[in-house]
């Protein structure tokens, strides 16, 4: 994918120990074209460690904080992997191919360790393997993406639920075919085999020219995450934050029976959390950054996590952990832009509503 990249005219930054493509036309045109119409992603950085076994459904019930009781074969689900202390190891995919076969999409800062602890803490008769060199991993994602997919595809796509995905076979291999995405737009993420990547991605486009389909960086894939309020590991999530605090306790369910970090999440929700994963929208003229203190009458009350001009909205957004009292929607604050004291409201997320999720 390298060359093809290359040839397309991509600037490249290295990610995760990958050479990846951070934008192609330009980021706002990529972002724009997503949101308008349809772009597509290379993603073959991020991890896929499969699990097989009769205790396959066992073990994923104790190490992640979801219930799998809640989807069937043919379903995706959005979880998070904790340490004992409540802390985040991961958030993630999990695939259920059938009761003891499931595939994980990881985040791919984290494939290796995520790969370790789950072997670290196997049970029962279970195969952990990890498969990031066999994989490849597209995302189609945009209101046009259906209609650019399907020439490519035998079934139905509009049958296709929003996180389900099918088995189908895609230039002559089996495809793993979801309808899901890190955009907040209608769109589909396709695993395959890493040697019909590259014939594949010239497919798509060639497919989609017809909508204007653009490929896109990660650039863009960053900012459109951010009008979501999507987090991304190493930012909104890490060891020493839980998904409590990061606006993720739906995802952590009590009453499944024990998991790994349990007891602590547990006491964490029983006393309230000490800080709180909230949106900014600045007042003030300025772009709020990764690692930027916030105040609230001269007061160090938290910092930014993520934050950019919005392409879509045209104005500055951010997400940052706040003391939870600081937390209130309405509340104003000021954020410390290069020694610059900027004022900027807490509001809602997602920042940016999509007119169609699919599904």
């Amino acid at each position: 994918m390298y060359g093809v990249h290359k040839e397309a005219g991509a600037r490249f930054i290295p990610f995760a120990g990958w050479e990846m493509p951070v934008q192609f036309s330009g980021i706002i045109e990529e972002h724009i074209a997503v949101r308008s119409s349809a772009g597509l992603f290379d993603l073959n950085h991020m991890g896929e460690i499969e699990v097989i076994g009769d205790g396959a459904e066992d073990f994923l019930q104790y190490i992640i904080t979801n219930d799998l009781n809640a989807i069937g074969d043919g379903d995706a689900q959005y979880t998070v992997m904790c340490y004992e202390d409540g802390g985040t190891v991961d958030d993630l995919l999990v695939y259920r191919i059938n009761r003891e076969r499931y595939m994980l999409c990881v985040n791919a800062v984290n494939t290796e360790k995520d790969y370790l602890w789950m072997v670290k803490n196997s049970k029962g008769k279970v195969q952990i393997t990890d498969k990031t060199a066999d994989y490849a991993l597209l995302a189609l994602q945009g209101p046009h993406s259906k209609a650019a997919l399907q020439p490519s595809v035998k079934g139905d796509m509009d049958g296709l639920k929003r996180f389900g995905f099918i088995l189908e076979e895609m230039n002559g291999a089996e495809a793993m075919i979801s309808r899901t995405g890190y955009t907040g737009e209608d769109g589909f993420e396709i695993f395959l085999p890493s040697d019909k990547c590259s014939a594949l991605w010239k497919e798509l486009l060639a497919a989609g020219s017809e909508y204007s389909i653009k490929p896109v960086g990660l650039g863009a894939r960053d900012t459109l995450r951010l009008e979501m309020g999507y987090p991304l590991y190493g930012n909104e999530l890490s060891q020493d934050t839980d998904p409590l605090e990061a606006g993720l306790g739906w995802v952590v369910k009590m009453d499944k029976g024990h998991f790994m970090g349990r007891d602590a999440l547990l006491s964490l929700k029983e006393q309230g959390t000490v800080r709180r994963l909230v949106g900014l929208e600045m007042i003030d003229r300025g772009i709020a950054r990764h690692g930027h203190r916030i105040f609230s009458d001269e007061k160090d009350v938290g910092y930014i996590t993520s934050g950019t001009m919005s392409p879509s909205l045209k104005v500055s957004i951010a997400m940052g952990y706040v003391s939870s009292e600081m937390a209130k929607e309405g509340t104003v604050l000021e954020v410390d832009i290069r020694g610059r004291l900027c004022s900027a409201r807490v509001v809602k997320r997602p920042f940016y509503k999509p007119s169609s999720s699919g599904g």
